[in-house]
């Protein structure tokens, strides 16, 4: 299950994807994931269970967020012990001003940006790559 480990090659990997839709950040109390919700993600916390979710799901469930996000998941198959590809990515998009809530998967990397400025986003990550090769 390993993934790519060499800094000098992960970037030509990335590969940015984007995610249908738009999500959300959200933090339930005691109870759990309320019923009909399909979190992306969730991170236990000790005021709360935080649920990165599908605004839909949010909406229909009634439950409150400020944030709105695109998902953007980076194909590049990273091993976790990969060193510096956040910090690679995070600082590209922090240069243009573009916040960034990283989730790690077993194989992949999931970036949340702002939903109104994840184009561009997507857009700085594939030239990223690009130079790479």
């Amino acid at each position: 299950m390993s993934g790519e480990r060499d800094p000098a090659r992960l970037p030509a990997g990335l590969r940015p994807r984007r995610a249908e839709g738009s999500y959300v950040y959200t933090s339930v109390e005691g109870g759990g994931v309320p019923a009909g919700v399909r979190p992306f993600a969730t991170v236990d916390e000790s005021e709360g269970l935080t649920l990165v979710l599908p605004r839909e799901d949010a909406d229909a469930a009634g439950l409150p967020y400020d944030y709105v996000a695109a998902l953007i998941t980076l194909e590049v198959h990273s091993d976790l012990a990969a060193v510096g590809l956040t910090a690679a990515v995070s600082t590209r998009l922090a240069e243009a001003g573009i916040s960034s809530n990283v989730i790690a998967g077993a194989r992949h990397d999931h970036l949340l940006v702002p939903d109104e400025r994840a184009d561009e986003a997507v857009r700085l990550l594939e030239e990223f790559g690009s130079r790479a090769h």
